[in-house]
């Protein structure tokens, strides 16, 4: 689930990458047929550019948990804020702050490690939480997208459609599917056989180098990890196609040309996410299905495990006439606190 960042190709291939990192661990005296590990090369091919990628990705994370946290907060504190678009957005930066965090951390800790494992529980607790908190995305942003369509398409019956009840009983169905789908996905993977090389050219436990590590036959796998990502990536790409296409027919009836730069205004954020996040997503399948490629995925888990996470709070607010307001609020409360203490 699924534009470089800078990343130089190394200059030794992965397959002696992954030679390499065997011999390391047979010179230790640990024979890879019987570990209860995985071995994450990471960016170790890229030894001159440890440091950078390391205080990149720190300041990426520490960006994500503060803008995603203060967005939770701004929401929870400004009471106009207290609609079902900001309630949805609120679960959505929560959903970002867990699905970085399932992968960044090891990542941090394993740049200066000699030794980059995970053990086999390990890996199967971080696969089950990225996947989770995918899955859990995808249908979030399928319960924004019907969001806006009863918005726009049906303003006067907009408070029933988007009932608090409703709200909550959506946004717990899309934990329920989204964790569903790790389950199923994590249960599908972690009973197959890894008993030849253990060494694996990622950051993380992800799906294509998991799959290309198995020794046993993995077509039963790919079948029901292909199944679920159609049950819960496709529906809900469907529901956002289906409610877009309904808000684009009623924006095109609005006369004004005020009115509908406004009406495509309020989907703009929306749109943005969608396509960063499906697209990305897409573009990894792609390339995992034919020519799989271990340093191109890379880049693409990149984008989608750290990158998004901390996009998608600045694409919301850069725009959004109510999140600036509720942030100035914010600021006068302070001073006023501030002047009342002195």
């Amino acid at each position: 689930m699924v534009s470089s960042l800078g990343l130089s190709l190394p200059q030794e291939s992965p397959y002696g990458a992954l030679k390499a990192a065997e011999r390391r661990y047979m010179a230790m005296g640990r024979n890879i047929s019987t570990m209860t590990d995985f071995i994450l090369l990471g960016f170790s091919e890229h030894a001159e550019m440890q440091v950078f990628l390391f205080v990149l990705f720190l300041g990426i994370y520490f960006m994500t948990l503060a803008w995603n946290l203060g967005l939770i907060v701004l929401i929870r504190m400004e009471s106009h804020l207290h609609s079902p678009m900001y309630f949805f957005l609120g679960n959505l930066s929560f959903v970002d702050i867990s699905y970085t965090s399932s992968v960044a951390p090891k990542m941090l800790c394993d740049f200066f490690k000699e030794q980059k494992t995970i053990s086999f529980v390990g890996c199967a607790a971080q696969f089950f939480f990225f996947v989770g908190m995918g899955g859990t995305e995808c249908c979030l942003l399928a319960a924004m997208a019907y969001d806006r369509y009863a918005a726009i398409s049906n303003p006067l019956l907009y408070t029933v459609l988007m009932s608090p009840t409703t709200c909550v009983g959506m946004a717990i169905t899309a934990y329920a599917g989204g964790f569903l789908t790790g389950l199923v996905q994590t249960s599908s993977i972690f009973q197959l056989h890894f008993c030849g090389s253990r060494v694996m050219n990622h950051f993380f436990c992800d799906l294509p180098p998991l799959l290309v590590l198995s020794c046993s036959s993995t077509f039963l796998s790919q079948v029901v990890n292909f199944l679920v990502v159609c049950a819960v990536g496709g529906t809900s790409a469907l529901v956002v196609l289906v409610s877009y296409g309904y808000i684009i027919a009623a924006v095109m009836n609005i006369h004004s040309t005020q009115g509908r730069t406004k009406a495509f205004n309020t989907c703009a954020s929306h749109m943005t996410t969608v396509i960063l996040f499906y697209g990305s997503g897409l573009f990894s399948y792609l390339h995992s299905s034919a020519g799989y490629s271990q340093d191109r995925d890379k880049v693409v888990s990149i984008f989608y495990g750290v990158v998004i996470p901390m996009l998608n709070p600045i694409i919301y607010s850069l725009r959004n006439k109510e999140i600036k307001n509720a942030l100035k609020n914010l600021k006068r409360r302070r001073s006023k606190c501030l002047l009342w203490v002195l």
